[in-house]
C-alpha cells in the first residue's frame, strides 16, 4: 500500500457507484489494515442522475478526505467520463464501461485505459444492476 491512494468512481444512479466505493473502503480496512474515507455525491433522483464516489486509502490517519488527483478511476457513463477524466493523474489508470463510454482526445497521453463490458457481463449473470 502506498502512503495515500485515491480512487474516483463515476456513473449514474443505479449502477452501484456508491456501493463500489463502500466496498473498496471496507475491503482495504478489513484486509489491508488501511484507513479509508468515502465522499459521495449524487443528484436528487434515486436513479439515472449523475453520481460519484471518492475513496481515499492511506496507511496513516486521513486528515483530508477529499480526492485531489486520483490515480485510479472507474467510469461507468459518458457524462462521468467528460466530467472526471481531466482530474485523473498523468500516470493514472482508467477502467471504463466500454459499451457506454467512448474515449476521446481529452484524455492525457500517459493514462492507461482498460475497457470492461461490465453491464454486458452483469446482464449475463442475471441483472445490469450488478455492473
Amino acid at each position: 500500500m502506498v502512503a495515500r491512494a485515491e480512487v474516483k468512481i463515476g456513473g449514474f444512479g443505479g449502477q452501484g457507484v456508491i456501493l463500489s466505493g463502500i466496498i473498496i473502503g471496507k475491503a482495504a480496512s478489513l484486509y489491508d489494515n488501511t484507513h479509508a474515507t468515502l465522499i459521495q455525491a449524487f443528484g436528487p433522483e434515486a436513479r439515472g442522475s449523475a453520481c460519484s464516489a471518492g475513496v481515499v486509502l492511506s496507511e496513516e490517519y486521513i486528515g483530508y478526505p477529499y480526492i485531489m488527483e486520483p490515480k485510479y478511476q472507474v467510469i461507468m457513463s459518458q457524462e462521468a467520463y467528460t466530467k472526471f477524466v481531466p482530474e485523473l493523474a498523468d500516470d493514472g489508470v482508467l477502467m471504463y464501461e466500454q459499451d457506454l463510454v467512448k474515449l476521446d482526445d481529452t484524455m492525457k497521453p500517459g493514462i492507461k485505459a482498460v475497457g470492461i463490458p461490465a453491464t454486458r457481463i452483469a446482464e449475463e449473470l442475471g441483472g445490469a444492476r450488478q455492473a
